[in-house]
């Protein structure tokens, strides 16, 4: 009998990560300067000038810089080399700029892609109401039921008491909320500045010590987070949430409902997405850049939804450093997978 040969196709997260890599590096190199602006310069330049050079024909669905006016690889900007297969992207080249130029923990640089016309826009309605979880509490949540309903429906999933549950959420006014029924309820809460992507994937990853992920944050994060789900087999739940009435007449004339609940496969309708970030600044999940001499030390994650495949690399770039050039490095990887 005739065994089939099996040939896997291309798994582009192992291709993406230089582009993250890349991004944290420079964005590192200006880490506690104090200017937000400068951190997102230097990761847009570098993730723009390594993402030209993979082999995919790209649209930037889900850019940089729409919510906060930052530099920006901008919403339909083409990239890629041009060949097959034609992609959506969404790029965060540092999801926590703000914690980057003031020297603090927690910022990833970010790249997601999926098929061509997977991926939810959700134009200029910057934030989404979310609720995310890992495997063992997927299918178990409703962002629409009680903070203490979602508290006590990851307790039971998790096997351990409500009081032992740790959510994370933005520290933020519009959270206040949600900060008050979650010590009403008695969990415990980790505050995190900035970060929504990391935030939603630490509730995914138990290694973080996160259960749960509550509160309003970004949509385009929502949107390059759901990649990440799809492949960690964890859950997603968002609802638009518009800031003034000007968002809710947007929505209007769009037809937009704002009361819909967008899931994993509604932000991203996708069987094969790829999902590759490198921590920027030391984090729960991923280490920051370390720069020694002529040897820079980065960590990063990759996942892929089809295999459901999650690798966690190390990577020593030994580079003959010219300012502002990354093309001249090589790298020796070390990877394990979960």
């Amino acid at each position: 009998m005739q065994v089939a040969s099996y040939l896997p196709s291309r798994n582009l997260a192992m291709e993406l990560v230089r582009v993250t890599e890349a991004a944290a590096i420079s964005a590192a190199r200006v880490q506690g300067r104090g200017n937000k602006n400068e951190v997102d310069q230097a990761a847009v330049d570098a993730m723009r000038q390594v993402l030209s050079q993979i082999d995919i024909d790209g649209i930037v669905v889900i850019g940089e810089g729409e919510k906060d006016e930052a530099p920006m690889l901008f919403n339909g900007e083409v990239v890629g080399n041009g060949s097959e297969p034609k992609v959506d992207v969404a790029v965060d080249p540092v999801d926590g700029t703000r914690l980057t130029a003031e020297g603090r923990g927690g910022a990833l640089a970010v790249i997601a892609v999926a098929e061509r016309g997977s991926m939810y826009s959700p134009g200029s309605l910057v934030y989404m109401d979310k609720i995310a979880v890992g495997e063992r509490a997927a299918g178990k949540i409703d962002i629409n039921a009680p903070v203490a309903y979602n508290l006590a429906a990851v307790a039971k999933a998790l096997g351990k008491a409500v009081s032992d549950v740790t959510a994370v959420v933005l520290d933020r006014p519009r959270n206040l909320p949600y900060i008050e029924q979650i010590r009403a309820a008695g969990a415990r809460i980790s505050l995190i500045g900035d970060g929504d992507i990391q935030g939603s994937l630490s509730a995914a990853i138990e290694e973080t010590g996160i259960d749960i992920l509550l509160g309003i944050g970004g949509s385009p994060e929502a949107v390059t987070s759901a990649c990440a789900m799809a492949a960690l087999r964890g859950e997603i739940q968002c609802k638009l949430w518009p800031r003034d009435d000007s968002e809710r007449q947007y929505a209007a004339d769009r037809g937009l409902d704002l009361n819909q609940v967008l899931g994993t496969r509604d932000l991203v309708d996708s069987d094969d997405t790829f999902f590759a970030a490198t921590g920027v600044t030391r984090g729960s999940m991923l280490r920051g850049v370390r720069f020694s001499g002529v040897h820079t030390e980065t960590h990063s994650v990759v996942m892929r939804s089809r295999s459901g495949t999650v690798r966690f690399i190390e990577t020593d770039h030994r580079v003959e450093w010219t300012e502002g050039n990354l093309l001249n490095a090589t790298s020796e990887q070390s990877a394990t997978s979960t």
